[in-house]
């Protein structure tokens, strides 16, 4: 049953930029064009190409049989939640290895075959602060560049590695050597590259956003005093200035990501500070959505620029309308997602422009998914697989078949016509092309 929660353009808190920032993103948007026009050719960052959980590829299967796509490969990997990146036929992700010293290990596997081509690996013991129920990570997903792989582990630790056989070129103790927020359940925030620098969200006074040298590892800058959260930072352009946005603990706020000065933020708490899923924007008309769990709530705003400072808007709220760790996806006018906060899982339909909710229906335990060729590749946290044909007006199954096991949360990865997929014990490959 529909239901509309939400203020109509009500007016929030806008901060502006100075005139020098914005002379400084014109300049860098010409070296970030590949941040928002990002070939397709691989699942290089956690989000995807474009960090909208969509991808072009071939001709996919619109139905499964019972016991679900074929299997190319399966292989066990141990602890941990990484999601898996892809380019050039081979695969990246992290997971832990057993043991009490505690060793976090950074891999890259053959995509056609799951042979390991290399692993480092390195002692990375979580804090005394960490919350073990949902295990020891680790979480945030490699950021693959050019010749370089970027990965954080749940400790902090960030690498710098060769692409080709995991060599380290730089690293960092994003905690120790800058006094970062140590946060309950690890460092879960991936990379992000910009230009010839790489950022991570690091939380703490003066340094909650830093930016890197790809090829050294120096700090280029560091800046805001927001405490850090479970998100991961992206870039927008808006109306020809790229802002970066950073979903953090307490807020949305915008940055210059050549400097890291403030360009505006919006207020967004909730109870336990996790904001984790990506924000939605859609450069068209300007709306961007933003969604978190425990009372936080989702809001929809709208972005403009008059001169020197950026426009917000409120759109519309709605406080019921909570994600955690899943991801939302924008099709058209309509965003779909699978809420239900810490409870059951809920998917649903919401018109973008007005809140209204299209549909919302069970089918799934809380999930995340990928959108290629027309349909939704689902992961619910019970190890179901689905397939998932999108449509504003109802719910469509095609498919849902028990792959993985519980507590699946990483994000399932699509490229060509092959899904990959992780839980805490495996790492598989599934064939969903389409038979010729």
């Amino acid at each position: 049953m529909a239901f509309a929660y939400y203020d109509a353009l009500r007016s929030i808190s806008i901060l502006r930029a100075s005139r020098a920032a914005v002379c400084c993103l014109t300049a860098a948007a010409a070296l970030c064009c590949t941040v928002h026009a990002r070939a397709e050719s691989g699942w290089t960052r956690w989000g995807g190409p474009n960090q909208d959980w969509k991808i072009k590829c071939g001709k996919l299967a619109g139905e499964w049989p019972e016991s679900g796509p074929k299997k190319i490969w399966t292989r066990e990997l141990g602890e941990g939640y990484s999601s898996i990146s892809e380019e050039d036929g081979k695969l990246y992700t992290m997971y832990r290895e057993e043991g009490e010293d505690g060793k976090e290990v950074a891999i890259c596997l053959d995509a056609g075959t799951g042979r390991t081509i290399w692993e480092y690996k390195y002692k990375a013991k979580p804090s005394d602060e960490h919350v073990m129920e949902f295990g020891a990570g680790p979480r945030a997903t490699p950021l693959i560049c050019d010749d370089r792989v970027y990965t954080i582990g749940v400790s902090g630790i960030m690498h710098c590695l060769n692409k080709a056989d995991g060599k380290v070129v730089w690293k960092h103790d994003l905690w120790k050597e800058f006094k970062g927020t140590v946060l309950n359940h690890g460092y879960s925030s991936s990379a992000l590259d910009y230009g010839d620098t790489v950022i991570a969200m690091v939380g703490g006074k003066g340094h909650s956003l830093m930016a890197f040298r790809k090829d050294n590892g120096k700090v280029v800058w560091k800046k805001q005093d927001f405490k850090n959260s479970y998100s991961t930072p992206m870039v927008i352009n808006v109306d020809g200035q790229d802002q970066l946005l950073c979903f953090m603990a307490e807020e949305l706020a915008a940055l210059n990501p050549e400097n890291g000065e403030l360009l505006w933020r919006v207020e967004h708490k909730n109870q336990w500070g996790q904001n984790v899923c990506l924000p939605v924007w859609d450069a068209k008309d300007h709306l961007l959505f933003i969604t978190s769990v425990a009372q936080g709530g989702s809001k929809c705003l709208k972005l403009s620029r008059e001169g020197d400072e950026t426009m917000v808007e409120e759109v519309w709220a709605n406080p019921k309308l909570q994600i955690h760790h899943s991801n939302a996806i924008r099709l058209g006018d309509t965003i779909y997602t699978s809420s239900g906060g810490r409870g059951p899982g809920i998917f649903y339909a919401v018109d973008v422009k007005t809140g209204d909710i299209r549909w919302k229906e069970r089918g799934f335990a809380k999930a995340t998914f990928v959108y290629g060729d027309g349909k939704f590749f689902v992961v619910d946290e019970d190890g179901n697989v689905g397939l998932v044909e999108p449509d504003p007006e109802s719910f469509k199954i095609k498919a849902n078949v028990p792959l993985l096991t519980k507590a699946a949360w990483t994000h399932p990865t699509l490229v060509g016509k092959r899904l990959y997929l992780r839980d805490r014990k495996v790492i598989m490959a599934l064939d969903v092309g389409a038979k010729s």
